[in-house]
């Protein structure tokens, strides 16, 4: 172990959020350009950025968000989990969201970004999106907190 080399890192957090209401079922959402000002005002340099919906019922990803994938990606989930009102959760609620909750589970609530040169680190076709599983319209948070340097 080398005990001449002294390590100081100064871990600096900052979290904001992102509102909107969604039309409902389907509805994809391009969110980068608001991650990437949260990420602008936190003032770090280097680090990650955690993207997390609030919510059982919508998810967040990465895609290229253009028409054709925003077409398909909502259709492709309804293919794997259509609407029915045959899941269990209908039994409890009887609501017809049982799906939606399948849905955003199977893509997931949150996405970890890394942030290099205070900017989220993506792909030159790759976008973060909301996902509106819901049957009904929502208003929506997306808590996006910053860590790092």
């Amino acid at each position: 172990m080398n005990r001449g080399v002294a390590w100081k890192i100064r871990l600096m957090v900052h979290q904001d959020r992102i509102t909107f209401r969604t039309a409902g079922h389907r509805e994809m959402r391009d969110i980068t350009d608001a991650v990437a000002r949260i990420v602008d005002a936190s003032g770090i340099r280097t680090g990650i950025a955690h993207v997390f919906n609030i919510g059982s019922t919508g998810a967040v990803g990465t895609i290229e968000f253009e028409p054709g994938l925003r077409h398909d990606l909502p259709e492709l989930l309804d293919q794997l989990i259509p609407p029915s009102r045959d899941y269990g959760h209908e039994l409890a609620w009887n609501d017809g969201n049982g799906h939606s909750h399948l849905q955003a589970t199977w893509l997931g609530p949150d996405l970890t970004v890394p942030v290099r040169e205070g900017r989220p680190a993506l792909g030159t076709w790759q976008q973060i999106f909301h996902l509106e599983c819901d049957i009904k319209p929502r208003n929506r948070e997306v808590v996006v907190t910053v860590m790092g340097e």
